[in-house]
């Protein structure tokens, strides 16, 4: 008898997203948008940040906005790995979300990233010293 769903697992390294079974699958990968049902050969593919859609066993559409990730298909298990992802069951509303979690920076990233350019910079300044001393007079 044929599979007529497929096991999506959804994950961040803070939480599960999804964990349900789907009749199908859509995605963006790095060569394009590509689609998955559950008899379609194994495949890994990176994904690119923007949206996975899907469809539940009800025949319901839902989205998820992701950030760049894996996905995995073996068998009837499809595994998708992302940094951020948020959920949602309308494009719109799904909108709004992906600006305030996506788009806005918390202020500890920014903190962060300016820290490590600050770090950056001494590196380097400190190897142009180096450089400098090293030259004869």
């Amino acid at each position: 008898m044929a599979e007529t769903s497929m096991h999506l697992t959804l994950i961040t390294p803070v939480q599960t997203v999804i964990d349900q079974r789907i009749r199908r699958l859509s995605a963006r990968g790095g060569d394009g948008a590509f689609g998955l049902l559950p008899r379609h050969v194994d495949i890994a593919v990176p994904l690119v940040p923007g949206i996975v859609a899907y469809v539940d066993e009800g025949a319901d559409e839902h989205f998820v906005a992701i950030d760049m990730g894996v996905l995995l298909k073996t068998g009837s298990s499809l595994r998708i790995v992302t940094r951020r992802a948020v959920a949602g069951d309308d494009l719109a509303g799904l909108e709004q979300l992906v600006e305030e979690e996506f788009l806005n920076l918390s202020d500890l990233e920014r903190d962060a990233r300016l820290a490590l350019a600050r770090l950056e910079a001494g590196v380097v300044r400190r190897f142009l010293e180096l450089e400098d001393s090293g030259r004869p007079q």
